[in-house]
């Protein structure tokens, strides 16, 4: 029953997302929605290590970097067409990840967050150094070829709107599966009492592990959806300020709701663009509103409502 009510609203987002270029909205709205797209995986991957594992990575981005590097190398090459591309991505991000995970995983909260942060930084300086392959500071250049494929073409700007539908709504369909999984189950007992866990008899460093290259590939589709979006790909997707953002997009929308990393994103690109419209002190009312979350609201936005409404349940529960 999970399953059929989740396929039918993931539908239903699905038909309202691509209805939008047909209502006649504007460019500026769609190339917004498949901006934020991007970001939304970034952090709704992100969020399945911190609110859904409790692993909280600083080097989630460099997945988002190397899906967006892998798919435009790749594409750039002239050797493969979109969907082999994007499989060859998807596929090279989980084996990297799978390596990274294998290491970062034994460790525990501080250390864990710490190690991811130095392999990006590593990752990041490796792109900066690799000029021949990634054209270091310029990012890949000469935009990323979109050949036709199975009747679809991506040169189109409201077909590649659909293509990132269908994609976002996808992934998040998947993850939505996991989280209310069995092995979501086990993900969160891991978060809440990793020596129980053991104790039960699940193996914790293979779970820790499957949920993070799940992440990471995740991630790595929302770098490729946005390197098709710029037509590049650029050394900032694998910064250290591009995973805060997306630990800043959870605290905004709210880590223990399913779609709160999804507010939280277009919060804070809402937010992003209008600080930069409006004032040159862009960081400045960014580090305000973030510390607004932290020191004030402790949570964000969509667990504070979840906490009133079940609130609201209980008390009504008692007076009856």
């Amino acid at each position: 029953m999970s399953l059929r009510w989740d396929l039918l609203v993931a539908l239903a987002a699905l038909v309202a997302l691509a209805a939008l270029p047909v209502l006649g909205v504007s460019s500026a709205l769609r190339d917004f929605l498949m901006f934020g797209m991007a970001y939304a995986l970034l952090s709704m991957s992100l969020n399945l290590l911190i609110g859904t594992t409790g692993l909280v990575s600083f080097g989630h981005a460099m997945f988002f970097s190397l899906g967006a590097y892998a798919f435009g190398l790749a594409m750039q090459s002239g050797r493969f067409s979109i969907p082999v591309a994007f499989l060859f991505a998807v596929g090279l991000t989980a084996v990297v990840a799978a390596v990274i995970g294998a290491i970062c995983v034994r460790l525990n909260e501080i250390y864990f967050a710490f190690l991811t942060l130095a392999i990006q930084m590593l990752l990041y300086n490796l792109v900066l150094a690799w000029v021949p392959l990634t054209g270091g500071d310029q990012g890949l250049m000469g935009g990323i070829p979109r050949p036709r494929f199975w009747g679809i073409d991506l040169a189109d700007r409201t077909q590649l709107y659909w293509f990132c539908a269908v994609c976002f709504v996808a992934c998040l369909t998947l993850l939505r599966q996991v989280t209310v999984s069995p092995f979501g189950a086990t993900l969160r007992l891991i978060r809440d009492n990793a020596t129980r866990a053991e104790f039960l008899g699940i193996d914790v460093f293979r779970a820790k592990l499957v949920a993070f290259v799940i992440a990471a590939s995740i991630a790595g589709i929302g770098g490729i959806l946005l390197a098709l979006f710029v037509s590049g790909a650029y050394p900032n997707f694998g910064f250290w300020t591009t995973s805060g953002e997306a630990i800043f997009m959870i605290m905004m929308g709210g880590s223990h709701v399913f779609l709160g990393p999804v507010l939280g994103t277009v919060m804070l690109r809402v937010l992003n663009d209008l600080t930069v419209a409006y004032t040159e002190h862009t960081d400045m009312v960014l580090g305000i509103v973030i510390l607004l979350f932290v020191f004030g609201f402790r949570k964000g936005v969509l667990d504070i409502i979840a906490e009133r409404i079940s609130d609201r349940r209980q008390a009504a529960l008692r007076k009856g």
